[in-house]
């Protein structure tokens, strides 16, 4: 069986996909990075490979994610592409005539607007925490509930209440007070889902022509609480895919696909890279006022690359070394 491996990377989560020649996902795994990525990627491919049948044959590689310079090196990539794109292909190739894409995950969200499936708009959140699937764990962990307790809870409202919800620390302020008032915590919980819609659109959606179909991926589209909330904030049905966790993944492997069309051969390393040793140590450049940080990768205590000099001055070493 030939498959196309898509690997994202973020600071949060490190989902890993095997998809077949027609983009069925036949392997998704979902994992937390926990400040850990090399190690984390390590452990899923060796995960990955236990499931798989041994005749399987991975045909192209392709990364994406916060980490996907780093899993490109590691793994041997076909193709390296930003998470914009990758979602924006994923989606795509789910609903075909998609127009909004909104993506909340752990510590960022973003927004994209797909023309014909070509993206023409996008935005992302990277500073605020109130947009993003964090804001919903404070929260949680503030009311003493699961992420998964505060998920059911939001079902069960009556009366949301309104909570402020520009800042996380206002927002966590006013939930305060709102308890104190005696309101219900199922409506506290949905009045928080509230919040981080009404943030997500006034700062990531802000401007942006939102039109049906719309998808709703990352992690954050577990919670069923958002998706109302979105419904109700937009006036339109939102679709959660079936691999909402996992769609940059998913967009990476089709990238894949694409990018080995017609070649017989691949970057991958293939599963034996799970016994290698992988290393990385910085330094900050001193030759001009950029002051650079530079970042070594090692495997078997061998220097292969560096990246990070905005000259190429590190980099170009180690190509021409080798």
């Amino acid at each position: 069986m030939n498959v196309f491996l898509g690997i994202d990377v973020g600071s949060v989560s490190t989902n890993i996909v095997l998809i077949d020649e027609t983009h069925n996902v036949k392997q998704a795994l979902y994992l937390r990075t926990l400040g850990r990525p090399i190690e984390t990627l390590q452990n899923g491919l060796l995960k990955l490979y236990t499931l798989i049948p041994r005749e399987t044959k991975v045909k192209g590689v392709g990364t994406t994610g916060s980490g996907r310079k780093l899993a490109a090196l590691i793994v041997g990539a076909d193709v390296v592409k930003n998470e914009i794109t990758a979602h924006a292909v994923a989606a795509a190739d789910q609903i075909p005539d998609v127009h909004s894409v909104l993506e909340i995950g752990g510590q960022d969200s973003k927004i994209i607007i797909l023309e014909n499936g070509i993206v023409s708009d996008f935005a992302m959140n990277t500073v605020c925490a109130a947009g993003t699937g964090s804001f919903l764990d404070q929260q949680a962990a503030r009311l003493g509930l699961t992420i998964e307790e505060f998920s059911k809870l939001a079902l069960k409202t009556k009366n949301p209440v309104r909570i402020a919800g520009r800042c996380s620390v206002f927002a966590e302020s006013d939930m305060i007070h709102k308890q104190q008032l005696g309101h219900s915590i199922s409506d506290i919980v949905a009045g928080l889902c509230q919040a981080l819609v009404r943030n997500y659109l006034n700062n990531v959606g802000k401007g942006k022509d939102i039109k049906a179909p719309i998808i709703f991926q990352g992690g954050v589209a577990a919670n069923p609480g958002i998706k109302i909330a979105f419904e109700e904030a937009l006036g339109e049905k939102i679709i959660v895919p079936q691999w909402f966790n996992v769609m940059g993944a998913i967009g990476a492997a089709i990238l894949a696909k694409e990018a080995v069309s017609g070649k017989n051969e691949t970057n991958f390393k293939g599963f034996d890279l799970v016994k290698s040793d992988f290393t990385t140590l910085s330094f900050e450049c001193q030759g001009c006022p950029n002051i650079c940080e530079v970042i070594e990768l090692y495997i078997d205590g061998n220097l292969k690359a560096r990246w990070g000099d905005k000259c190429n001055k590190w980099t170009d070493a180690i190509e021409n070394a080798g």
